[in-house]
């Protein structure tokens, strides 16, 4: 085996398959060791990852760079894409016995130009020492070489002489195709995931390990069987009293709205429209701006139905120009309608046909400009679908401040812990850089709800932090300025917003914190929970709102099944267990606060239930009170007509 972490990966578990630009799917199986109220539990899952291929170099660096002639020359983007690919991995010298070398760069020059010192004090080519030491006849001679050793003592290595050695995981960051390559090989109905983790217990044959033996364990080759496992009911959601359903309720997880208008649409007085698809031509591209803004009408959005200015076109080259100059001409045409301190409030944008300019447009729109936009691709604008554009309208109508549905529970208040009393939910995470990216900074996000009792509207703030740091830094910050002590950070910052939003100060708080793992618990116990109590006392003193702290696991490797698999009564479409499906005991902690929910319906795969572990209560939660409130707030994702996982 290839042991990864806590898995190991073999090709004889599986088929490897293909996942492009030299990389391949490997299957393998993570098993671990874990505390439960049944007492020591083996959790063991099928897995898969992405290895290199065991190829010759050449031919990995052509399906790297898609080439197919190796006499053309690299140039410096190439050699800088081959390095990030190559740096740290074996390989092994196909001209010499048993010799591998671990590749720490590549060379400057092509292998033609290579010269190297040799023990008379002269100088020899590497194209020649391969002809006369091993009779090899270099053939990639414009191509750099690979090198090993050190800067002081480099070796150098034609691609050609080089095979990357079998069993190494690939650990850098994976391309679009890569990754739907990967997902692709590892998806697996729920039957078959069964099926699979059974056949490897059994294979491992766990009774004969003589470890095992010595300590007195036994394995079971049976799955641990739930019999108190429950379906939590899905919430009642309310739409607006003028639509032909006012009130819906979700079936396996999912609903639609085509009877249904927004519960509050939001207000667009201004808007634009840019198109920055080549093939998409301008009549195509107008007749869709104008059935997406009639269906945002439809659905209850206060939208003009006209934009602010003509439809405007740019160049995928030229995207910041075009976004300056729209900008531009909006804020002229506002200051000579008189319209003093109002502002461009949206932008539809039809994104450009090649990908990776989405980044781009966010960034100076949200960040210079401040405007708010909703992109789409071209592909929709060509083919208008009206289920599309009803789930696009879904996010304009958040963007532009309104609501799309509420929970019905919420405004007959009825929803525990949260309709007694002034409640802000929060939810935070850490995005952290992609592996291989040694100096980009980690982001920290952190929303709160800003309405109640409906808390069905949020704030986001954002904020830069050190390289993988997972605790959250500026949660609670006390500066000096002028010489004087000012109070700052983001829980201030929100519970400010919240008591302008809705006129009193949260009496309750409850934060969901999503990344972090159990080895962190305790670090993040004490430094965010200390954090939100001094935020909170910077507001007023004596003021501490009891506080309930939930860490939110998303990366674990426990899969519930459905105990039928025949049952359509027991399973959703994709054949996974149901939506409000609830553990609570046998696999859970056997002394700590914790539960296991899978509140969305599956779409392809075996579905992951989402691991809550409540490391404080203060509020003291029953189990099924956090159990009903957390699956009710999957409800209430604005993006879609579906329930979410977490």
């Amino acid at each position: 085996y290839t042991v990864v972490g806590r898995s190991f990966f073999s090709p004889k578990l599986g088929n490897k398959g293909d996942i492009g630009d030299g990389l391949e799917c490997w299957k393998g199986y993570y098993q671990s060791i874990r505390p439960t109220q049944m007492g020591l539990s083996l959790n063991l899952d099928v897995s898969a990852t992405s290895f290199y291929q065991s190829t010759n170099v050449v031919d990995y660096v052509m399906k790297l760079l898609n080439l197919r002639d190796t006499n053309r020359p690299l140039s410096d983007v190439d050699r800088i894409k081959i390095k990030r690919s190559l740096r740290g991995v074996r390989v092994e010298l196909t001209h010499r016995k048993c010799n591998r070398q671990k590749i720490c760069g590549i060379t400057t020059q092509p292998t033609n130009q290579l010269m190297f010192p040799v023990e008379d004090g002269t100088n020899e080519s590497v194209v020649r020492y391969f002809k006369q030491k091993y009779g090899i006849q270099l053939k990639c001679l414009q191509w750099p070489c690979l090198q090993a050793g050190s800067d002081a003592r480099p070796m150098y290595l034609p691609m050609e002489v080089c095979t990357i050695v079998e069993g190494q995981k690939y650990s850098k960051k994976l391309n679009e195709r890569q990754v739907t390559g990967l997902l692709r090989a590892a998806c697996q109905r729920p039957r078959d995931r069964e099926n699979n983790i059974t056949k490897i217990v059994t294979e491992n044959r766990y009774k004969e390990d003589e470890y095992a033996k010595e300590f007195g364990i036994t394995v079971s080759e049976s799955l641990t069987s739930i019999t108190d496992a429950r379906v939590l009911e899905p919430p009642m959601l309310k739409y607006h009293q003028n639509g032909q359903e006012p009130s819906i309720r979700p079936r396996t997880g999912q609903w639609n709205m085509i009877n249904a208008r927004m519960v509050n649409g939001g207000k667009v007085d201004h808007w634009a429209c840019l198109n920055l698809s080549q093939r998409t031509s301008f009549e195509t591209a107008k007749y869709f701006f104008q059935q997406l803004v009639g269906m945002c009408r439809n659905k209850g959005v206060d939208i003009e139905p006209e934009p602010l200015l003509p439809m405007r076109s740019g160049r995928s080259n030229q995207i910041e120009r075009a976004l300056v100059d729209l900008h531009k001409e909006a804020t002229s045409a506002l200051e000579s309608m008189a319209g003093q301190g109002k502002r461009l409030q949206l932008l539809l944008i039809i994104l450009p046909d090649q990908t990776g300019s989405y980044g781009t447009i966010k960034r100076v729109c949200e960040t210079e400009l401040g405007i708010v936009t909703q992109c789409c691709q071209p592909k929709h604008a060509l083919k208008v679908n009206p289920q599309y554009l009803e789930n696009v309208s879904l996010k304009i109508n958040v963007k532009v401040g309104g609501r799309n549905n509420v929970l019905e529970d919420v405004l007959r208040k009825r929803l525990p812990w949260v309709s007694d009393r002034p409640t802000i939910i929060f939810g935070a995470d850490v995005t952290h850089p992609a592996a291989g990216e040694d100096s980009s900074p980690s982001i920290a996000a952190v929303v709160a709800s800003m309405d109640w009792p409906e808390v069905s509207k949020y704030r986001c703030l954002v904020s830069a932090q050190l390289h993988r740091q997972e605790l959250i830094s500026d949660l609670y910050k006390l500066e000096e300025v002028n010489k004087r002590l000012v109070h700052g950070g983001m829980i201030r910052e929100l519970l400010i917003a919240f008591l302008r939003s809705t006129g009193r100060k949260p009496e309750r708080i409850i934060f969901y914190r999503d990344g972090v793992s159990e080895g962190q618990f305790a670090q993040v116990l004490l430094h965010e929970i200390d954090a939100i109590h001094r935020a909170c006392a910077s507001l007023e003193e004596g003021y501490l709102p009891p506080i309930t702290f939930i860490v939110v696991q998303k990366r674990h490797h426990t899969r519930l099944f459905p105990n039928n698999h025949t049952d359509r009564n027991a399973t959703d479409r994709s054949g996974n267990i149901l939506p409000g499906t609830v553990v609570d005991s046998k696999i859970c902690h056997p002394t700590e606060f914790d539960f296991y929910l899978c509140s969305h319906a599956g779409i392809q795969g075996t579905s992951r239930p989402t691991h809550y572990h409540v490391l404080y209560d203060e509020n003291k939660f029953t189990a099924n009170g956090l159990q009903v409130l957390t699956n009710n707030l999957c409800y209430t994702y604005a993006r879609c007509t579906r329930s979410v996982s977490v």
